[in-house]
């Protein structure tokens, strides 16, 4: 409730009018735990006990300074005395908003990982092998976005540092940040440096003449501008948001009670120095204007090439070219995948020398000559005198590294150009390999490509957004469980994702992310199209009940599960007359489903109500029952049944056989017009009256003109339905032809965000589409969770065309081993089964298999055997 007696202002900035004050400054009541009745929560809830992490005595510390502008850059230095080596230095570390963290000169983290202002992560921090005997050195440098980023929505600037010191003799030490640390505003950064773009914060432009080189080692010596660092008013177990310091651009400030310091979720990413395969090609460019005018402003003819080769000469590591004040020199490298990293590079040139370094996820040699193509992705060093080594603060997607040397007169050697690639550390690699090399080539590119999406949240496209969807990128928790056995980033993202439920009660699809709050102001004022997409809330609610289903795992649903029940009510508040969820005029939620399958809005109906129907019975209702709240259980089925019904009566044809997505209005539209997310989710959830499906599946599988074919990243539904109807052999041929057929797989070992894409443009070269993946181990090897922690699954194996199959999918109770070799009616079946996982193996009834007894008669052409666990099952199928 908004407590009235307080000041106009106070009153204005708790209004729900407010986009910021969604998040930060309502004074509801909160609730702790999920009711059983249908009652929706509180907007706020507390925060969980297990998850929390205080750092006292360590003081959130920062520049002394009364305002901090956007992309500052504050260094830290802290000195200490050791009495012998460490035998253990561990602790942990964060800063607002992003890190860069040294010991005695070497680099040793970076950080931290994209969170809710609420709700930050502090690093863990391990120092044992970076101490010695003696003087020590420990330097930080922060950069406090302040502009809004795709993994940043807001913040205030602040460090924090707690590292417990043991050594041999069994003496301790504690070193925290303080008042006695030095510190000093990094002008080698502009700060108040204007944003790169709407997604990205820091426009990167470093001077190294202005920068204090090895400050962070035991040889600086601070100059007089070093000063002592401000402790800010903020206990050690809340995060920034709530310091007393002023944040001028929004005046924003935390509620305590509601916000509180976590530690890490997730391990830290390993990292990897990756040098370019090859120069591609070099030229060199004469500037009719400025340099600098046109990567600030793209203004247009601006520049002209010489397509001739501007290096004079080379090494297999380094390459010499000819600089001039008119002219400037265009290196552009090429590496042999696309990567997730930060570039860097050697050069030696003179002082004030400019280096425009600009990375492409696509590129055509001879094409575009400055690769200044996607989103104007440019950083700028300026050299000092002598041998200077860059390398990019924030990191990058791209397979193409350009450098553009331009600013002084004479020769600039140029070496070790490379990426410090970033992935996530898997606790399991991949390993699966089929027969067809098509199909193998595009299954890599999918595993490249996770490697790509999945860094510390679970991303679409890392050269675009870098921010987690559901409705998109939620499908890749499929590949994340069972072909890399990990569930720390799936129990992530179904948290991370959930803290962006609104006070309304539906979710931003995009959480964190400035941009997500900003379109509910810009949908408000009719400035944007866009706004949270109910859809990806309703798949949220999959993503959750597959997370339980892999795992077993309540506990990381505890503070989730009071924002799906919010999520739930709001959608019975949004239903229409007729009782189903309109997809028209929402106000602020638009629908998304697919951007490409519709010609239409209202098109979308059909298949939304059919899969939040879906939704309710089948993913939200058991969730609550495993919590729990059977009464809500029963509730969501029931509402769900006459969403269902409601559909069928208004979009299911008789004469069809199937779901018609304009049905009530083709006497005005004059054609029809069906998806294939609408007839795929009702073979999926038995949503066909009477079980009628042939129809259906005999359009997924051979579509005709009018049936609107989702995009890559949203194919997997029409595999799902083709599979369980017993029809791979569409899919097979999908990856080989559409799939295959992709030029990013070729070029990048990656999928893109569409089927086709073109170079030097700002299209995804590596987006998060991989169906191929995550549909050959549900949906060829057959391999699915039919109870909660994979203690039962069903193994339905369907190989189509393909002569051999075999992977390893990762579950709860360990790893289950497949191998499938031959073709329907003359194949070998090796499954291998952890213990306590039982599974029941699925066989189309024609196939004769005397070593196991069925499990009853066979149904639906289809014949199970049950499989026990702990144990190799080795089979020969042939029909009967």
């Amino acid at each position: 409730m908004i407590d009235f007696t307080t000041s106009r202002r106070t009153f204005l900035k708790n209004s729900s009018v407010s986009s910021l004050s969604l998040w930060l400054a309502p004074n509801a009541p909160e609730t702790s735990a999920p009711s059983s009745l249908p009652i929706s929560p509180q907007p706020f809830f507390d925060p969980s006990p297990t998850l929390a992490l205080d750092l006292s005595p360590a003081k959130w510390i920062w520049y002394p300074m009364q305002r901090c502008l956007p992309n500052t850059v504050v260094l830290f230095r802290k000195e200490l005395n050791l009495p012998s080596k460490p035998r253990s230095a561990k602790g942990y570390i964060i800063g607002d908003s992003r890190y860069l963290f040294f010991a005695n000169g070497q680099r040793i983290q970076f950080g931290p990982a994209p969170a809710d202002p609420r709700w930050s992560e502090a690093d863990p921090i391990d120092l044992t092998n970076h101490l010695n005997a003696g003087t020590n050195v420990l330097g930080a440098q922060v950069l406090f976005y302040g502009h809004g980023d795709g993994t940043w929505p807001v913040g205030k600037p602040g460090f924090l540092f707690k590292i417990d010191i043991e050594f041999a003799n069994g003496n301790t030490l504690q070193v925290i940040s303080d008042g006695t640390w030095q510190t000093l505003i990094a002008r080698s950064w502009p700060p108040g440096h204007y944003k790169r773009w709407y997604l990205r914060a820091f426009q990167e432009e470093f001077d190294a003449r202005h920068y204090p080189h090895k400050w962070y080692t035991t040889e600086y010596v601070p100059f007089e501008e070093w000063l002592l660092a401000q402790e800010l008013n903020n206990p050690a177990n809340k995060p920034p948001i709530n310091s007393t310091f002023n944040e001028y651009a929004l005046d924003i400030s935390g509620r305590v009670e509601a916000s509180q310091l976590r530690s890490r979720s997730i391990p830290l990413l390993k990292e990897n120095l990756l040098s370019v395969t090859k120069l591609a090609e070099s030229m060199t460019v004469r500037w009719k204007r400025s340099p600098q005018e046109y990567f600030e402003f793209g203004t247009s003819d601006a520049y002209v090439v010489q397509r001739l080769p501007c290096v004079v000469s080379s090494t297999p590591q380094s390459w010499t070219v000819n600089v001039d004040k008119d002219r400037g020199a265009i290196l552009t490298f090429e590496l042999k995948e696309q990567v997730v990293g930060f570039p860097y590079f050697t050069i030696d040139a003179p002082s004030g020398t400019i280096i425009e370094l600009m990375v492409q996820e696509a590129h055509l040699v001879g094409g575009e000559p400055l690769l200044n193509t996607k989103f104007n992705s440019w950083t700028r060093f300026i050299c000092r005198t002598g041998t200077n080594r860059f390398e990019t603060f924030d990191y990058e997607s791209l397979r193409w590294l350009q450098l553009h040397i331009h600013g002084s007169e004479g020769q600039a050697i140029v070496s070790n150009v490379g990426v410090r690639r970033r992935q996530y550390p898997w606790p399991n690699p991949a390993q699966v390999q089929c027969s067809d090399a098509k199909i193998q080539k595009v299954l890599d590119a999918a595993i490249n490509t996770l490697h790509n999406s999945c860094q510390e949240t679970i991303v679409d496209g890392m050269a675009r957004e870098r921010q987690q969807y559901s409705g998109d990128c939620g499908h890749q928790i499929h590949s994340l469980q069972n072909t890399f056995g990990d569930r720390l980033l799936h129990a992530r993202f179904i948290n991370t994702y959930s803290q962006g439920l609104t006070l309304d009660g539906y979710f931003l699809d995009a959480w964190p992310a400035f941009d997500r709050l900003a379109r509910v102001m810009e949908r408000q004022v009719g400035l944007t199209p866009w706004g949270p997409l109910l859809d990806h809330g309703v798949g949220f609610n999959f993503d959750c009940w597959y997370y339980y289903l892999y795992t077993g795992d309540k506990l990381a649903l505890t503070e989730v599960m009071p924002r799906l029940v919010k999520f739930f009510n709001y959608l019975l508040k949004l239903r229409a007359s007729n009782g189903l969820l309109p997809v028209e005029n929402l106000g602020v939620p638009t629908v998304w489903i697919d951007h490409d399958a519709y010609k239409k809005q209202r098109h979308k109906q059909c298949a939304f109500n059919l899969y939040t129907a879906a939704m309710m019975q089948k993913a939200f209702a058991p969730l609550c029952e495993a919590m729990g709240m059977n009464d809500l259980a029963n509730k969501a089925r029931a509402v769900g049944n006459e969403i269902q019904a409601t559909t069928v009566k208004l979009f299911w044809s008789s004469a069809r056989g199937m779901f018609v997505n304009n049905l009530p209005w083709v006497a005005e539209e004059k054609e029809e017009r069906i998806c294939d997310r609408s007839l795929a989710t009702a073979i999926l959830y038995d949503q066909c009256p009477e079980g009628i499906t042939k129809f259906c599946v005999k359009a997924l599988a051979n579509p005709p003109a009018n049936l609107g074919l989702s995009y890559p990243a949203n194919a997997n539904w029409r595999y799902w339905a083709l599979a369980k109807a017993g029809n791979v052999q569409p899919i097979l041929d999908d990856f080989r032809s559409r799939w295959y057929g992709m030029e990013s797989v070729a070029e990048n070992n990656t999928l893109a965000e569409t089927w086709h894409v073109r170079h030097d443009t700002t299209q995804q070269w590596s987006h998060c589409p991989v169906a191929p993946l995550f549909v050959t181990y549900m949906g060829l090897a057959g391999i699915q969770p039919l109870s909660p922690a994979f203690k039962k699954a069903q193994i339905r194996p369907q190989l189509g065309d393909l002569d051999q199959l075999s992977l390893i999918n990762y579950t709860a109770q360990g790893a289950i081993l497949f191998s499938a070799t031959g073709k329907l009616g003359n194949r070998t079946l090796e499954i291998s089964l952890p213990q306590g996982c039982e599974a029941e193996l699925v066989v189309p009834a024609a196939e004769e298999l005397k070593s196991l007894p069925a499990i009853g008669q066979p149904a639906n052409g289809l014949r199970k055997y049950r499989l026990t666990s702990g144990r190799t099952h080795t089979f020969i199928l042939k029909t009967i």
